[in-house]
């Protein structure tokens, strides 16, 4: 299968160290394997877009000296094409609108399939995936094996709010399978992600996609590097000691201070995916 990788930062905040890791894993690994990079902005969710922060991302992408393989897509440029694709999953009878509200389910995680036979019109609400009790697997290339049973854990999943807002589990299952992805390099956070994403590529008849899950970078409070958590954002200026850093912090082979591109290029000669640290977090602290 010929290899094509992809980064797909979310612009709610300035890009910060754990997102340099996966951008610099994803980069090595295609490129490693002589496969494409591509670069995808995720903005569906337009209410939580940072200011300014898509701007940080592009300057990011060239301070660091990345070379995508083909022209960066935004999704906020894309809702028809991820409308079409609910009318298809509505013929195949595999959505239905939800009237349930935050407040009506409460604490629960569960969604228990309350608005699943009631057959509400589709307008001004939200739009559900049916799933199945069925256990759903798939061999991380760091990570192992890992398994969900979607029914169990999850329920019936939203694919459009009914604000309009597309899901990130729509948006991303479209857009790999129409940019021609293979392989997926991103962070443990999204590992639980990977089943309600497999099972709606399934019923769209989408191939199989390679996962590779990388360790999250933590704080000196033990917690995920994260917009949320106000994780530093990158400074651009010191691209080549942030370079530097993150192929060590990914457990590879030091790389000689230079210009990016050129310390990109060593870091690809010198990739080992068996190298990677084990586990969902890297041990020491990343502000």
């Amino acid at each position: 299968m010929s290899y094509k990788g992809r980064f797909a930062p979310s612009p709610t905040g300035p890009l910060h160290f754990g997102s340099l890791l996966t951008a610099v894993a994803s980069y090595c690994d295609a490129k490693a394997n002589h496969g494409q990079w591509l670069v995808r902005i995720e903005d569906t969710d337009i209410p939580r877009i940072f200011p300014n922060s898509e701007t940080h991302i592009l300057s990011c992408i060239d301070a660091f000296q990345f070379e995508p393989d083909a022209e960066i897509i935004f999704q906020k440029n894309r809702f028809e094409i991820y409308e079409q694709v609910l009318e298809q999953l509505k013929q195949f009878d595999a959505i239905y609108a939800c009237q349930c509200t935050r407040k009506m389910l409460g604490s629960n995680h569960i969604y228990a399939g309350t608005c699943r036979d009631l057959n509400l019109e589709f307008a001004d609400q939200a739009i559900r995936l049916k799933v199945t009790d069925q256990q759903i697997c798939f061999e991380d290339r760091l990570q192992g094996r890992q398994c969900s049973n979607l029914l169990h854990e999850l329920g019936d999943f939203v694919l459009k709010r009914r604000d309009g807002i597309i899901s990130y589990q729509l948006a991303v299952v479209v857009d790999d399978y129409l940019q021609g992805i293979s392989h997926v390099v991103r962070g443990a956070d999204l590992l639980d992600n990977t089943a309600r994403q497999i099972w709606l590529g399934s019923l769209l008849g989408y191939p199989n996609l390679s996962y590779m899950h990388l360790p999250l970078a933590m704080n000196d409070q033990g917690q995920k590097l994260s917009k949320q958590n106000l994780a530093q954002a990158l400074d651009i200026t010191q691209a080549p000691k942030l370079l530097q850093q993150a192929t060590l912090a990914l457990g590879q082979p030091a790389v000689e201070l230079d210009q990016p591109r050129i310390m990109l290029q060593q870091a690809v000669q010198q990739w080992d995916v068996n190298l990677i640290p084990k586990g969902v977090h890297l041990t020491g602290t990343y502000l």
